[in-house]
């Protein structure tokens, strides 16, 4: 797993896909890593830093973290320069769609200056590298699905769709795509766009519909659910988009992009019944689950319908997700639960 490189950088390795992709990193390779972070409100040191705690001497030497914005184009450049990275993870984003609505400047900020700021910084230090060391450099963008915007009944979104997002934060993250593309294109970055679906699994902040429905539920409140319910997602967990991401790292062609989905598609309101049933099953109430969903006022902008066609990573990286959907979902919950008792 990643056999070629030696010094890993990730930013928002804090978050919940970034820290999934630490724990993976440290757990299963010898690569030193460089966690940057601003440590935001969803931000959780507890999802990186109980690994550690569980084996100082195995992991602790490998990985460090430095609390640094996007933004700040100086500690940044030196925190690369001293590093020395010849893979970069690029995580950190503002994600939640309710609050780009209320606040889009900060999504705009952060998303679309700190790319340009972090792309800026990087591409100085790759033009300063070797022949050979320019050819090992790689570059992953994460981003979303979100960025093409909706779709009706019909058809998936795949590499060659059209870029039409709808909300502030697809926007913003479709500015940092399009900033990515263009430093390929205008510099010879080497870069890649990966843009997945919907993720869930343990270790999510509790504002996302997955946790966001666990939590509701444990506390017994209201479980909030936009509109009638019926808007489609793409579901994948979080385990099987790291590893679509170590294969785009490993094996991914330089200048590409590529859609990552788990082919779980299924409507907001049948998932959350789908929870509620597990709940009730795993931790018995007086009442059901379902008694406490709640139709709110839809959001502005509401997608209907998000789908990924993976062919592209499936046929050329041979990778595809592995785990069960239902399986999945049933862990995750189990995860909050444990949490919920200690």
């Amino acid at each position: 797993m990643l056999v070629s490189y030696k010094r890993v950088l990730i930013t928002g390795g804090y978050g919940f896909i970034g820290s999934a992709l630490v724990r993976k990193l440290l757990h299963q390779t010898k690569l030193k890593i460089l966690n940057i972070d601003k440590i935001g409100y969803a931000s959780n040191l507890s999802s990186v830093n109980k690994l550690i705690e569980s084996n100082k001497n195995f992991y602790q030497e490998r990985y460090s973290f430095l609390k640094i914005d996007l933004l700040n184009s100086n500690d940044l450049k030196n925190a690369i320069f001293e590093f020395k990275p010849n893979l970069v993870f690029h995580l950190a984003a503002e994600t939640h769609v309710d609050k780009s609505i209320i606040n889009p400047n900060k999504f705009v900020t952060n998303n679309i200056i700190g790319t340009s700021n972090l792309l800026e910084i990087l591409n100085q230090y790759f033009k300063g590298l070797s022949l050979s060391e320019k050819n090992l450099f790689k570059f992953i963008h994460v981003s979303t699905d979100e960025v093409f915007g909706s779709l009706g009944k019909n058809g998936k979104f795949s590499e060659i769709s059209p870029y039409k997002p709808n909300s502030p934060y697809a926007a913003s993250k479709a500015g940092s795509d399009h900033l990515v593309k263009a430093w390929s294109k205008t510099y010879g970055f080497p870069a890649i766009v990966t843009n997945c679906s919907n993720n869930f699994g343990p270790w999510q902040f509790p504002e996302k519909l997955i946790p966001l429905t666990i939590s509701k539920s444990l506390k017994k409140e209201a479980i909030p659910l936009y509109g009638n319910g019926k808007n489609v997602r793409d579901w994948i967990y979080v385990e099987d988009h790291v590893n679509a991401l170590i294969e785009c790292a490993n094996n991914g062609k330089i200048n590409s992009s590529y859609c990552i989905g788990g082919n779980n598609e299924i409507s907001n309101i049948n998932l959350v019944n789908l929870i509620c049933t597990i709940l009730d099953e795993k931790k018995p109430w007086e009442k059901s689950y379902k008694t406490l969903i709640k139709f709110v006022l839809d959001r502005a902008g509401h997608d209907y319908r998000y789908a990924i066609d993976s062919s592209k990573i499936k046929s050329e990286l041979e990778w595809k997700p592995t785990h069960n959907f239902e399986e999945s979902l049933s862990l995750t919950i189990d995860w909050y639960l444990k949490e919920n008792d200690q």
